[in-house]
């Protein structure tokens, strides 16, 4: 075996290892995610509040989850591979992308039991929306609501906001877990809970109270 033989396989080697640590990397980081998908949990929070919340903004994308980065993996990796490796590397592919398709999740929010507590939070919201425009009532750090300010309140319409407050919370907290039992996943409703606390306070009304994360009480 002369020396540039010698080379050239040692130059194939090199390659067929970087391309291997390089798919490993790739494989590593959809892993993460796997554990909980917080793209389509943001994407599920967003339909949920816009329509709770009554925003008017149209649904304009349906839901996707994270089903892309395998085929963009399949269609852009390794093409431009010399052809002695290429198979070798497409096995590589091929053997670990299908397990990380079988444990792929994404956030299921059209159980019966969701449907019903959606309806629930929709419905309470024309009854609790004079209270977040007059500053009495708003939106906490950790997605639920609370009481804010009770001055100029009469004794009937603070026992009333309270009544609100504790319905409305009861229903997030059974939403936040009812969602991750669901999906199979009950260990993810604190990650749902805080995804869902950003989206409310993102898609709340000018003018509305909000908790900043200190814990500090603001007008949007």
């Amino acid at each position: 075996m002369n020396t540039n033989t010698l080379s050239l396989q040692q130059y194939h080697l090199r390659r067929l290892l970087l391309a291997f640590l390089t798919t490993f990397t790739l494989i590593s980081c959809v892993t993460i995610n796997i554990y909980f998908p917080a793209a389509a949990a943001e994407e599920a929070a967003e339909k949920i509040v816009d329509e709770v919340l009554n925003t008017g903004k149209p649904d304009t994308q349906p839901d996707q989850g994270l089903n892309n980065s395998q085929s963009l993996i399949r269609q852009n990796d390794f093409k431009n591979q010399e052809s002695s490796t290429t198979p070798i590397l497409i096995a590589l592919v091929d053997f670990f992308i299908p397990a990380a398709e079988a444990g792929q999740a994404d956030i299921s929010i059209d159980s019966p039991k969701i449907r019903t507590i959606r309806n629930s939070m929709q419905k309470r919201q024309n009854k609790l929306r004079p209270y977040y425009q007059s500053g009495a009532v708003g939106f906490t750090n950790n997605g639920l609501i609370a009481s804010v300010n009770s001055k100029g309140l009469s004794v009937k319409q603070k026992s009333t906001v309270n009544k609100l407050i504790k319905s409305e919370n009861n229903d997030r907290m059974k939403l936040y877990k009812e969602m991750a039992n669901a999906n199979g996943h009950p260990e993810w409703q604190a990650d749902i809970q805080k995804t869902f606390s950003k989206t409310w306070i993102n898609k709340i009304s000018k003018g509305w109270m909000y908790q900043t994360p200190s814990g500090q009480w603001t007008k949007k």
